[in-house]
């Protein structure tokens, strides 16, 4: 199983984020280059990098294997201030730039949100600006992710993200489905085989790159986007588990982004990541109701 988690982006860059994937027990992991709601970046660290690539070898984790997640601050759906839209394209293609010094080979991109714009306009704006970035030459593949449908998020079904793959002049695109928010979106991950086919049809299952498992608060078609930890939401433990062993995915990524668990006695002041804890029970097959209770009895 190749799983991990989002891990922090801290002042050792990719090196910490390599190293707190391995406390986990991961083989895979995801991370921003820098905080996702600001354009502050700072310069990577060479020598960081080439630690990192030594801690991965020896714990026997891929690059292939490793996500860039772009900040939520891009938005190429709206074009109501053009000078907003243009920022988000010259941010997005920095990032690229950065993922290639890393050696990231995918970024996950939410679509957009069309604002004030019709659905339509708002696809189109996300057309015009991906054909503005993506180039067969480039190293590192934006993967466009599927949304819940929350106000005016576009790319909230296999339609709309179709019409948008193909629109762009390159093929260097693909997608990251995430399950908490195709739940939230309508598409039932109890049946997650038929989903699959019908997104083979649609698009092809070659294009998934990468699968954020999360489970959601919400029912099904909620278009709420609240993720919850596995086993503990609408979708079950029985589902997402059917899901991360799926044959068709099994050398995709799954990338969990599960809630801190929060301290009972001090809910607004500690929370803990339960990535350890739900990689294990991924791993062993076996529901654990007692996950979010252990979580915090280790971190005391």
């Amino acid at each position: 199983m190749i799983i991990g988690s989002h891990v922090r982006f801290n002042q050792e860059q990719i090196l910490g984020s390599v190293k707190e994937a391995i406390t986990y027990g991961a083989n895979a992991l995801m991370l921003y280059t820098g905080a996702p709601q600001n354009t502050i970046r700072s310069e990577i660290n060479l020598d960081y990098l080439n630690e990192a690539r030594k801690l991965m070898v020896a714990n026997d984790i891929s690059i292939d294997n490793v996500i860039c997640h772009a900040p939520y601050i891009i938005n190429l759906a709206n074009k109501e201030r053009i000078e907003s839209w243009d920022f988000s394209i010259a941010f997005l293609k920095r990032e690229i730039s950065r993922c290639e010094t890393l050696g990231i080979k995918y970024i996950v991109l939410h679509p957009g949100s069309s604002v004030k714009h019709t659905k339509e306009e708002g696809l189109n704006n996300i057309i015009e600006a991906l054909n503005l970035i993506v180039k067969d030459e480039n190293n590192c593949m934006i993967l466009l992710e599927t949304m819940a449908g929350k106000g005016s998020e576009c790319g909230s079904n296999l339609d709309e993200i179709k019409t948008i793959l193909d629109h762009i002049n390159s093929k260097n695109i693909g997608v990251c489905i995430d399950t908490c928010h195709l739940n939230d979106a309508g598409y039932d991950m109890a049946k997650f085989d038929e989903f699959l086919e019908e997104f083979d049809k649609k698009i092809s299952i070659a294009r998934i790159k990468c699968v954020h498992v999360n489970d959601s608060k919400n029912p099904l078609g909620s278009h709420k986007d609240r993720h919850e930890n596995i086993g503990f939401g609408s979708l079950g433990f029985n589902t997402i588990l059917n899901i991360v062993n799926n044959e068709k995915l099994k050398d995709v990524p799954k990338i969990l982004e599960t809630p801190y668990v929060c301290d009972i006695d001090k809910p607004k002041e500690l929370s803990y990541p339960p990535y350890k804890e739900e990689i294990a029970m991924l791993k062993s097959g076996i529901f654990n109701e007692h996950l979010l209770d252990d979580i915090r009895a280790n971190h005391k």
